[in-house]
């Protein structure tokens, strides 16, 4: 059996990691930002160690993980709040994973298609060159790469465009905006693949049970689209007309942070490594209105 101690806990992902963890009946320490703060390596180390003292590290009894799903996500206030993107996503994942190195845990550090520069033709393998265009994605590419230098037996997780049932996201953006406007524009020049949160849950999960060496993989769920492409899928689970979403260029649309134009994740490691590869895209965006429409649609 696997014990996990999961940070971001109240967040998108980490509430779905907790969910799962509970649903497989696997010991888990969720722990919110309220409950530990990453960036306080004093905390980080405490945690960790109770933790350590009370989970089972035998091969017998099982393994000890610590997943890290805590990650300052604001993207274009990173631009001007550096300071705290990088404590978060950059000084965090250090300190945890220092802790778990000493402590002998497990660790799988979540990370992001923004430490690619965007201007891929096809899906970026996981030793493809790094080049981040944003105070976002530059902060998370500095995390793996602290998570990975204190902790080489780490494994780094790559994943894109994520959505779920908690918290905001595009897909209830766009279930709100479908209630409320006739028609909308979306932009059709981004590329990439949504990633259903519960999903990667139970792929990190997977990853816990079996890790393997360490390193960095990508996982998403499979297939790839644009956001106009993701928007009129949507649309289509609300049971409104696809047509009513047009087409449109980022330049209609400035935002303070560029967004990468290509962010498809090749999931040939992750395949390579034993791990189940996420199903396509569209069949966990069905899957999820089927099972949680309430979620998704405005009251």
């Amino acid at each position: 059996m696997t014990s996990l101690l999961i940070t971001g806990a109240r967040g998108q992902l980490g509430s779905d990691l907790v969910a799962a963890a509970a649903a497989a009946g696997l010991p888990v320490r969720a722990f919110g930002w309220a409950e530990l703060d990453v960036t306080d390596a004093d905390a980080v180390e405490h945690a960790l160690a109770a933790f350590a003292h009370d989970a089972t590290t035998d091969d017998v009894h099982g393994t000890a993980v610590v997943i890290n799903a805590a990650a300052y996500t604001a993207v274009d206030a990173a631009e001007s709040d550096v300071v705290t993107a990088y404590a978060v996503n950059a000084a965090g994942p250090g300190n945890l994973a220092t802790a778990a190195a000493r402590l002998g845990l497990g660790f799988i550090h979540v990370s992001t298609d923004y430490v690619f520069p965007g201007d891929g033709i096809r899906p970026y393998e996981v030793d493809d060159p790094t080049g981040p265009t944003s105070v976002y994605g530059a902060s998370k590419l500095a995390g793996e790469q602290a998570a990975l230098a204190a902790y080489p037996e780490a494994h780094v997780v790559r994943t894109a465009w994520v959505w779920g049932t908690t918290g905001a996201n595009f897909v209830k953006t766009m279930a709100a905006l479908e209630a409320t406007r006739p028609t909308l524009s979306v932009v059709d020049d981004q590329r990439g693949t949504p990633t259903y949160s519960a999903d990667l849950a139970a792929g990190l999960l997977e990853l816990a049970a079996h890790p393997g060496p360490g390193g960095v993989l990508h996982a998403t769920n499979g297939g790839e689209t644009t956001w106009f492409g993701f928007a009129r899928a949507i649309f289509s689970e609300l049971g409104a007309d696809p047509e009513r979403v047009q087409p449109t260029t980022s330049d209609k649309f400035p935002r303070p942070a560029p967004r990468p134009a290509y962010s498809v994740l090749s999931q040939a490691a992750w395949v390579s490594a034993g791990l189940t590869p996420l199903r396509p895209w569209r069949a966990a965006l069905a899957a999820a209105f089927a099972s949680a429409p309430e979620a998704f649609r405005p009251a």
